[in-house]
């Protein structure tokens, strides 16, 4: 048996057949079925997911997932380029034979094909997100950066305008109250979303909740990553989903009297 995964591109027709595309959560959880519905809206806008696939053990091992620019669910203007979501190879080991780079490869090879301006990601510092370390391995650059640690990277392909953030904080004013604003396009923000409002209601708290629908809507969003914001009159409190301690730890702190109620 080959030691080399399979690229394996998912279809509307085979979405059901490999593991991998809920992100290492149990398939049964409500945030895979979301997940899985998300997928199959997205498919005719142009998104595509290449997973590593070893047939012998029926196991992903890498996975990369990315959308023409126009329909990118981040807070970014990248027309014209394909954007990468998100990438993961797992476990460890399959790190170091070359599959991250191998993915890349395949997005940046897309790319050409389809006569895109490049290729453009968001990586991040945080656990969250790939770091942009393979990117640059990978003839990225990076052209902008956002706080608390994101990166805008862009590979070219042709000249052209650069992908940018869009003014998210300027978004920011526009919440007044405790909200959160969330996409499916990450299954562990939909479970994240259900621990939070159930937190919310057990308290008494009132907590506005604003699902974005379109890339459209994501691309709008009041932060960086997009499909995730926790906001407290204006202020962003969390931008990537969070456990239901950080969330009850987040109201002790920021929102008066929340300290007696979470006793």
């Amino acid at each position: 048996m080959s030691d080399t995964p399979d690229l394996i591109t998912i279809t509307s027709e085979n979405i059901g057949d490999y593991p991998g595309l809920s992100c290492f959560m149990n398939p049964k959880q409500e945030g895979a079925k979301t997940r899985a519905d998300w997928i199959r809206e997205r498919l005719s806008e142009g998104l595509t997911i290449r997973l590593l696939y070893h047939p012998g053990t029926g196991k992903t091992v890498g996975y990369i997932e990315y959308v023409p620019g126009e329909y990118a669910w981040r807070a970014v203007d990248a027309a014209d380029y394909l954007f990468i979501h998100c990438i993961w190879v797992y476990p460890k080991p399959s790190r170091e034979l070359g599959n991250g780079s191998r993915l890349v490869q395949a997005c940046i090879e897309d790319a050409g094909r389809a006569g895109k301006l490049g290729v453009a990601v968001i990586a991040s510092e945080g656990p969250f997100m790939a770091a942009k370390a393979l990117f640059l391995k990978n003839g990225f650059s990076v052209t902008e950066e956002a706080p608390p640690s994101y990166s805008l990277l862009v590979h070219p392909l042709k000249k052209g305008p650069l992908p940018k953030f869009r003014d998210w904080r300027l978004r920011l004013s526009e919440y007044e109250g405790l909200y959160l604003v969330y996409a499916n396009q990450c299954p562990w923000v939909a479970r994240s979303v259900g621990e939070i409002t159930k937190i919310a209601s057990e308290l008494g708290v009132v907590l506005k909740v604003t699902e974005l629908k379109t890339a459209a809507d994501a691309q709008d969003a009041p932060s960086v990553y997009g499909i995730f914001s926790l906001i407290y009159n204006g202020k962003l409190l969390a931008d990537h989903y969070i456990s239901a301690t950080r969330f009850r730890n987040i109201l002790k702190k920021e929102i008066p009297g929340m300290e007696k109620k979470s006793r």
